[in-house]
């Protein structure tokens, strides 16, 4: 790990694998704001199968295999990197596939230009096997950091 890769505390990570179980076989989605012992977790609603359901043919993904935060989610986000605490880390589950940072997750993590890492939790039908950090390096995302999972 580089000296600049954000911490993420052993009590956000465990909330972010418990949210992870709960919403599988969905992703679950969230970030985190700020870093060291006053970083906030805020964990989000996938709101993806919301917008499948009104126009499948522009939103062809669902929970299963796709997650976007919704706009209040997106408004806090954006805001933070005018703030004392701006988002760090930008997450989300791949359930039963395993943590690799998609083509996909690639695409909208360019389209956003957010300077942030991503981390990705593997979550399975018992347990999340681990979580994998990436940051941007030219155009592609590298792990720059790994977690073990839990049985949660």
């Amino acid at each position: 790990m580089s000296g600049d890769t954000p911490r993420i505390s052993r009590q956000h990570l465990l909330a972010i694998y418990r949210q992870a179980r709960e919403q599988f076989p969905g992703e679950c989605c969230g970030f985190i704001l700020g870093e060291g012992p006053d970083a906030e977790l805020v964990q989000c609603d996938n709101v993806i199968d919301k917008y499948h359901r009104l126009d499948p043919e522009s939103y062809p993904r669902t929970s299963a295999n796709g997650y976007m935060l919704g706009v209040k989610d997106i408004r806090r986000l954006d805001d933070s990197f005018a703030t004392e605490a701006p988002a760090r880390v930008i997450y989300h589950s791949h359930p039963k596939v395993g943590a690799y940072f998609s083509d996909e997750d690639t695409e909208a993590a360019v389209t956003t230009g957010w300077s942030v890492d991503y981390l990705v939790v593997d979550v399975q039908e018992t347990e999340v096997v681990e979580a994998i950090l990436f940051r941007r390096q030219g155009d592609r995302y590298e792990q720059i950091a790994r977690f073990d999972g839990e049985a949660v």
